[in-house]
């Protein structure tokens, strides 16, 4: 192989074509570089903070659906224990109305049943009045008198 001055020129030339690309064409490339290699790993860290986010997300929502369900449950118990108290309280005002009830019904057959016993004492006092003034129409012997007696029993 010659060494020319073609030769020695191309070398030169490809020296400072060289040198020019490292001053002038390779920094903006190099920084372009950097900057796109710094988004990637700022993306990267930004998916992985998300990834973090999202489990610490997960963990919140699954603690407070938990936290949800037992408040619920204590609703629903509440609720049963109000639906039992009203239950009770309703039983308890339904005995009472009840008794109330009674009490007055008990009332009405005593009070009926001194009506129907003064009743009685007039129909039996008609009744002696009417045996006295037969005994008094009449002035009659023993025998008589028992037999209107016994006759006015059988009335009465």
């Amino acid at each position: 192989m010659n060494i020319n001055l073609t030769l020695i020129g191309q070398a030169i030339s490809f020296a400072i074509f060289v040198l020019f690309c490292m001053k002038y064409v390779w920094p903006p490339i190099t920084s372009a570089l950097e900057e796109r290699k710094k988004k990637i790993a700022d993306g990267l860290s930004a998916a992985e903070l998300g990834q973090q986010a999202l489990e610490k997300a997960k963990v919140d929502v699954d603690s407070k659906l938990s936290e949800a369900k037992s408040e619920a449950k204590n609703i629903i118990a509440m609720a049963e224990k109000r639906q039992g108290d009203i239950l009770d309280e309703a039983n308890v005002k339904a005995s009472e109305e009840t008794s109330k009830k009674l009490k007055l019904a008990e009332q009405e057959v005593e009070q009926l049943s001194m009506r129907l016993k003064e009743s009685l004492k007039k129909d039996l006092s008609k009744l002696v009045v009417e045996g006295a003034e037969m005994i008094m129409k009449k002035e009659i012997d023993k025998s008589t008198h028992d037999k209107a007696i016994q006759a006015l029993v059988t009335k009465i």
